[in-house]
């Protein structure tokens, strides 16, 4: 193995739903809604491609479902806190949090240090949610059956959920950010879901893949998919290796301090399973052809 080196639609919609929060009822002019509808969708279109790149969600669904959720970003969740989706805390959620009244008073919702983390965390919320898995099998220019099934899954209780999402796209013609732009799939071929490991985006490479299909899927070059996982053009990784989609770091998190070497383990496989560079770690253990990776080694991950 060879690896290189070193809201009418323009006013806002009360949702029910258990798991995001109804936008607050306001009243603007049609004239200031379009306004502030328009430049919405101007300044969030682009965190909607690169979410829809990632995680194969239509950028027209996540933009309608932000301008629904958030009032086209007036709501309070959204000025305060930067949660454009109403997502609600759960048990697993460890950030700050904002209470207010919802289905039930002062309830929990997350929130983020930005826009774009509420984008990131609304396309995993789908990604990681069980009753989503189906949309995914759709294409990123099905709207119609992306909104149908979102309905479908609970994401809110109002019967014209659906409609109201469809209706969006196309008065502001958001499904212009769909087609080319989005995830390139083989007829047939899943999506994969992608992992988070170091803090960088990853995905499982499957039996039958090779780095050229995922650097397709995600609509990357193949050069730079391999400069992302240090190997060469004659290499292809092992199934079910991790194959970042992202710069790997220099340090592995706080949860992994060191990692004891073991059989049929290599500096890169190390580096894969723990998103870390791998010249950075053979510089942090002095690792060189004098002091080569052995069994039992105590590497020094951070």
């Amino acid at each position: 193995m060879k690896i290189l080196r070193l809201a009418t639609l323009a006013m806002p919609l009360l949702l029910v739903s258990c798991s995001v929060m109804k936008p607050v009822a306001q009243t603007p002019t049609q004239s200031q809604s379009k306004d502030a509808f328009s430049a919405y969708i101007s300044k969030y279109s682009g965190m909607a491609v690169d979410q829809m790149k990632q995680y194969g969600i239509p950028a027209s669904i996540t933009l309608a479902q932000g301008l629904l959720e958030s009032d086209a970003g007036r709501s309070t969740l959204a000025t305060k806190c930067n949660n454009h989706f109403g997502i609600k805390c759960h048990s697993d959620w460890t950030g700050k949090k904002m209470y207010h009244d919802d289905d039930e008073r002062q309830e929990c919702f997350r929130c983020y240090k930005d826009a774009s983390d509420s984008y990131r965390d609304h396309s995993l919320f789908l990604v990681n949610g069980a009753r989503y898995q189906s949309l995914f099998k759709l294409g990123t220019t099905d709207y119609k059956g992306w909104a149908k099934g979102l309905k479908a899954a609970g994401y809110a209780t109002s019967p014209t959920y659906a409609d109201k999402l469809i209706e969006l796209i196309e008065r502001y013609g958001l499904d212009r950010y769909d087609g080319k732009n989005g995830v390139r799939l083989k007829p047939g071929q899943i999506p994969h879901q992608p992992l988070l490991v170091n803090g960088q985006r990853c995905v499982r490479l499957r039996e039958g893949e090779t780095l050229k299909d995922i650097a397709r899927e995600y609509g990357m070059q193949l050069s730079l998919l391999r400069r992302f996982n240090e190997v060469d053009r004659k290499f292809t990784p092992p199934v079910g290796t991790l194959v970042f989609l992202e710069r790997k770091k220099s340090r592995a998190d706080k949860e992994h301090r060191t990692y004891e070497v073991r059989k049929g383990d290599s500096l890169w496989s190390i580096s894969q399973q723990f998103g870390v560079r791998m010249k950075p770690l053979a510089n942090r253990n002095n690792l060189s052809d004098e002091n080569p990776l052995s069994v039992g080694m105590t590497l020094l991950l951070r």
